[in-house]
């Protein structure tokens, strides 16, 4: 199948295909008479919008359908609709787009069919997935071994067939055990706009019928991790604040529940999982000087600690947002405006005109410009994690935002939480049902991320780590020698 035209991912709703291309010498060519033709059987909603992506990219659509006037208003006015016998004879690939029960329907379509190329793009409910062994390609393989069978277009939905591909949908898994077939399906898929995968041969069509079906699978054990910090801090801030007034002070203060105990919360959870999204590296700092050698794996809990970091940052930036959020929403309590005519009235009975006290005036501005500040590092953080703007990042820019911006903003949100703990750490008052005050609990991890760092930036642990993420090795034969380290000359490793 010839790509007869390209474009740029900007103008996916203009058809690829045109009157005149250029030559070779920079001439003007007329487009070959003759155009791809493709034939769809099914009139559902993936049917029709493949049918106006396969007419953009300018390929000739013949559609089958059971009852072809009924359908034919709804599908692109340049692709046929006409009945399931008549769309099979001429094209050469053919778009099966129904569920797999039906496919049974078009047994008596074996003899025209046979030959031609088979593109199986339905997906299998979950039951459906765990109930049968083989993939519904590999079932539509078995009805009709005289066509060759591919699996593609599975993962692709229809909104994302007519509005053209965008980033991270732009993959197409193709697979299968006819490389003729799968190669054609490949070029289709490029000139459609997308970006095709080869997944091998047709036993991987199980597999890639299976990726629909995943729910945020990388989202689950950061989110219940998320979920045990808000339960844990949400209950200790329950302890002090509500429960302790409740029974030593005889004080009603549940009406914090909804949002004082909420925004408490918030941040305390985000402090910390952005801690554990920097813990892990320094871990594996550690790991690599003590074994000397990058070249031994790491365990597998560190390693899936790894692969989850981007998670647990974007669930950080979630509850700092959302904390900021809340924090504009208490001066809008009622409780709130209570507590000021309180604090009024108890003023002028004191005969007080004038209250200032100049440290919590101070204290007060630095605290919030540290948490606007760590708050804007963690939004450029959480921008550039996603897929259209690492993209356009080399990896050196990518490291600088994500490695060393994100450690700033971690500093930050120290500083931030430093500011507003001030001396109450120091006060008896504060800790009430001999309970620590919130803050210093979040601290402990934080703390230990930000000494190591500095620890490993001291010269006789970051030369070191330098060496061994060059491919030094301890106790090994083979010299290697920084540039410019002429006393380290006689130092020798092993590969």
């Amino acid at each position: 199948w010839p790509v007869v035209a390209t474009k740029t991912s900007g103008e996916m709703d203009k058809p690829l295909i045109s009157h005149h291309l250029m030559d070779s010498d920079g001439n003007l060519a007329e487009v070959p008479s003759e155009v791809p033709k493709v034939g769809i059987l099914g009139s559902g909603d993936f049917a029709r919008s493949l049918a106006t992506r396969l007419v953009g990219s300018g390929f000739s659509v013949v559609v089958g359908s059971r009852n072809p006037k009924r359908t034919a208003g709804l599908f692109p006015s340049a692709a046929r609709v006409t009945f399931q016998e008549e769309a099979v004879g001429s094209p050469e690939v053919i778009f099966v787009a129904m569920f797999r029960e039906h496919y049974s329907t078009l047994c008596s379509l074996s003899d025209q069919l046979a030959g031609k190329i088979l593109v199986d793009v339905s997906n299998p409910t979950e039951q459906e997935h765990l109930q049968h062994r083989e993939s519904n390609a590999e079932y539509l393989a078995s009805l009709f071994p005289t066509c060759p069978v591919v699996k593609a277009f599975n993962v692709i939905s229809a909104w994302t067939l007519q509005s053209g591909p965008r980033d991270g949908n732009r993959q197409v898994p193709v697979c299968s055990d006819q490389p003729e077939a799968k190669r054609a399906v490949l070029e289709m898929a490029q000139a459609m706009g997308f970006t095709p995968v080869d997944m091998g041969s047709l036993a991987s069509a199980r597999e890639v019928e299976a990726m629909p079906l995943r729910l945020l699978p990388g989202w689950k054990v950061p989110a219940l991790l998320a979920l045990g910090l808000f339960i844990f801090f949400y209950t200790y801030n329950f302890v002090r604040d509500v429960l302790q007034p409740y029974l030593q002070e005889d004080k009603n203060k549940f009406y914090k529940l909804p949002v004082s105990v909420v925004n408490m919360t918030l941040p305390c959870v985000a402090y910390v999982l952005l801690s554990l999204v920097y813990l892990p590296g320094v871990l594996a700092a550690a790991l690599q000087l003590h074994r000397g050698t990058k070249y031994r794996r790491f365990p597998d809990w560190l390693d899936h600690w790894l692969q989850h970091r981007k998670q647990i940052g974007l669930l950080s930036f979630f509850c700092a947002a959302l904390h900021a959020l809340y924090s504009l929403c208490l001066p809008l309590r009622r409780s709130h405006r209570y507590e000021l005519v309180n604090l009024v009235i108890k003023q002028v009975s004191a005969n007080k005109s004038h209250l200032w006290v100049e440290e919590e005036v101070w204290r007060m501005e630095i605290y919030l410009s540290l948490g606007v500040l760590a708050l804007g590092t963690l939004s450029l953080l959480a921008v550039t994690s996603l897929p259209s703007i690492a993209n356009s990042l080399n990896w050196r820019e990518f490291t600088f935002v994500q490695s060393t911006l994100g450690f700033v903003g971690l500093v930050l949100s120290t500083l931030h939480t430093l500011t507003y703990g001030w001396t109450r750490a120091f006060e008896e008052s504060r800790y009430k049902f001999y309970l620590p005050p919130t803050f210093t609990l979040t601290l402990l991890v934080p703390c230990v991320v930000i000494l190591a760092k500095v620890l490993f930036l001291l010269p006789c642990f970051s030369r070191r780590l330098y060496k061994i993420r060059r491919g030094w090795e301890k106790e090994g034969a083979i010299k290697f020698t920084l540039p410019g380290d002429h006393a380290l000359a006689q130092k020798t490793s092993h590969v």
